[in-house]
């Protein structure tokens, strides 16, 4: 299917009928009514991730809220150019983004599932976020739920904040926890973590977070 098709298949079935809903921006947005054929493989604080079955290497970002943030993300990619650690930016619609769909599982599932997180993975996004430094950009934002690894590869699979100013300490605060306690114990020994344990430490991770800038 071409580019041409798919963007009418979008705009005529999946547009037409999801509804994305946005409660706190804080929490994963909430999807409802998604056409047959279509499935949701993602849901982000402000947009979700949908494929379909005749597209399988494509996804299809739509946001719920923030255009001009959109315009941004499309931005973004423009500016990453080619990079193995990065999708590619295909198509841009209204209220949409293509993209080249990466595979694999991200770090936040490979820890609920007992999945090794090998060292490969996080000197690729290492790699990967200086060189998008080097394009002028600003990774923002980076963590758990936004890191996919597949292969002992380490790929970077939201980039919507990197035309933000600031300094942003997800991904540092990762690394470190990473060789202070996962290659110690998780690795060694792997273990299923259950999801709301995980969302427990997420959860106290942005409390401490505020109350450290508070202070």
């Amino acid at each position: 299917m071409n580019m041409a098709s798919f963007s009418k298949l979008i705009e005529n079935q999946l547009m037409k009928s999801i509804t994305l809903q946005s409660r706190n921006p804080h929490d994963p947005i909430e999807v409802d009514d998604i056409p047959k054929g279509w499935e949701c493989i993602g849901v982000g604080n402000y947009a979700a991730v949908f494929v379909h079955e005749s597209a399988p290497d494509l996804v299809v970002k739509v946001i719920a809220r923030d255009r001009a943030g959109l315009e941004k993300e499309a931005q973004v990619y423009k500016q990453l150019g080619d990079h193995p650690a990065y999708s590619k930016l295909l198509h841009q619609g209204a209220d949409y983004l293509v993209l080249q769909r990466l595979a694999g599982i991200t770090l936040y599932e490979a820890v609920a599932k007992g999945i090794r997180i090998p060292e490969t993975v996080i000197k690729d996004v290492n790699q990967a976020l200086a060189y998008a430094r080097k394009r002028g950009l600003n990774p923002y934002d980076v963590h758990g739920k936004n890191v996919m690894m597949k292969n002992g590869k380490g790929y970077v699979v939201d980039v919507s904040d990197f035309y933000k100013e600031g300094k942003d300490e997800k991904w540092n605060d990762l690394v470190k926890a990473y060789y202070l306690f996962y290659k110690k114990t998780l690795y060694k020994y792997p273990i299923k973590v259950p999801l709301k344990i995980l969302d427990f430490v997420r959860h106290s991770y942005r409390l401490y977070k505020r109350l450290r800038r508070r202070l």
